[in-house]
Formats: structure tokens, sequence, C-alpha cells
């Protein structure tokens, strides 16, 4: 029952990438039109790349989710244009997290006033994504987290989970937000087979700036990836299948953060596939 649970959970899987100079050339290579493909947001670089490069995958024939931060939106006109843009573009799906900009670029300081916008505006996008936390954020108390949540539940349609590698912490976190009567579906988020020196290399393609904030907030990632043993993805998903697949959990599937090894991360899902077969 666990492998058929984690085969499922494997054919159920979203790919998170960084729209950066070869993202298009890997997406198109190695990920099949059937996985969903999720393009981040550059506090440095803006918005700009995260629409070019979901633009130019749609045209492809991918579904495609851009994330949406909120203090990168200049104003209520920026957001039209955006919206406009990619519902040109056929999207129908985004992420709207609050977003790691250390100043708004305008006047959305959070996700909320964003989400509420949107629905003044005739919810534009059929699914709409929020952010969930089963570890403790690094700017925000965990209360005012869960709560977040729950204010924005009558806006968005699923909530994708931050990194987590831990399974008993990510199994509670489901548990506590359903007894709150947190009812979306969630995508759980887990770290695809990423290799530290890769992804030390990936840090320092996104910016000098936005290198030393992303090691700042995240040294207990790599930390996780160098010490002996290793991170595993495979083992995060079995020892959690049981949380992951139970009726009341209402996961929908995988968010992989690919961290931009993308051809990595198919080969790993095929094979663990083929392996629970």
């Amino acid at each position: 029952m666990a492998a058929e649970a984690l085969r499922g959970l494997l054919g159920r899987v979203r790919y998170e990438v960084l729209p950066a100079k070869a993202t298009e050339e890997k997406v198109l290579a190695h990920v099949p039109r059937d996985i969903v493909v999720t393009v981040t947001a550059s506090p440095v670089k803006g918005l700009e790349p995260t629409l070019g490069l979901t633009e130019r995958l749609a045209a492809h024939g991918y579904r495609v989710v851009p994330h949406l931060p909120a203090r990168l939106l200049r104003d209520d006109t920026h957001l039209k244009e955006v919206v406009e843009r990619l519902r040109a573009a056929g999207v129908d799906d985004v992420f709207v997290p609050a977003g790691d900009a250390d100043a708004p670029a305008g006047t959305y300081d959070g996700a909320l006033p964003v989400l509420r916008r949107l629905g003044e505006l005739g919810r534009p996008f059929e699914h709409l994504g929020i952010t969930g936390y089963p570890e403790s954020h690094p700017l925000i108390h965990d209360d005012i987290t869960i709560q977040a949540m729950w204010d924005k539940r009558a806006h968005a349609t699923y909530i994708v989970s931050n990194l987590c590698f831990d399974p008993r912490l990510l199994g509670d976190w489901i548990t506590r937000i359903r007894r709150r009567e947190v009812a979306l579906p969630v995508h759980v988020g887990v770290a695809g087979p990423v290799q530290r020196a890769k992804l030390l290399s990936m840090a320092t393609k996104i910016g000098v700036g936005e290198s030393t904030r992303f090691l700042a907030r995240h040294a207990s990632w790599f930390w996780r990836f160098a010490r002996p043993g290793g991170y595993e993805p495979e083992r995060l998903l079995e020892r959690g299948a049981e949380a992951f697949t139970a009726p009341s959990a209402g996961v929908a599937g995988l968010h992989v953060f690919t961290f931009n090894q993308i051809a990595e991360t198919e080969r790993w899902r095929r094979a663990l596939l083929d392996r629970l077969r």
C-alpha cells in the first residue's frame, strides 16, 4: 500500500524552476508536458524573467504557474497588466506569496491584499495558490503564518508547503491546519535530488545580493545536503507516506523544488517510479 501511495504522489508532481538563461532548454529537453512547471520570481531581477519564461513555456504546451510575489507588484495598474499578460498566454493558475524583497516595490506588502484585489477583478485565474510553512519562517512567527493561511483560504484554491526535510513535522503541520478547518488541498513541498556543489553554483548565478540573502536564510538546507549520508528525497517520502496519503490529509501531490537540476530531478522521479513497481 505504501508503494502504491508513493506512486500516486510521484504521478502528481509540480516542478519549481528558476527563470535562468538555460531553464527553457532544460525543461523542453527533460520535462514531460503533463508535468506542471512553476516559475519563481527574483526580488533582484523582478517579475519580467518570470513572465517571459511563463509565456514561452506555455507556448510550448506546458501548464505553467508563475509566482507573483506581492512585494514585487508596484501598484494596481501593474497587477492588472500582469493579469492581462498571463491571461493572454493561457495561464489559469498563479501562486501568490508575499515575497522576499526587503522593501515592497509599491503598495502591496503581503499576499492577502493581492488576493483580495484579484477577487475584485473577477477572479481571473481558475486556480490560485498560497504558501504554508511547516517549519518556522525566518521572519514570521508560527502563529501568524497559520492565521495568515486562515485569512487567505477564502481567496485561494490550494496551498504549497514551504521546503521541509522532516516528514514528522510535515505530517504534524497538515494535522494542525486541518484542525483549524483549513480545508484547501496541499501540495507538499520537497527538495529533489540536490547535490550541494550544484546548489552552491546555482546560488552564485542568481546574483550576489540575492545569493547572500538565500544562503543566510537557508543555511540549514546546505547542512542537510552536506552532512554524511546527505539528503535523499525518497527517504522523506517513504517515511511520510502514511501521513501524506491519509484521506484526511488532503494532499493533492508533490511540489518539487528542483533548484534548476531539472534533468536530475526527472531521472530521479522515473527511477523511483520504476523501483516502486
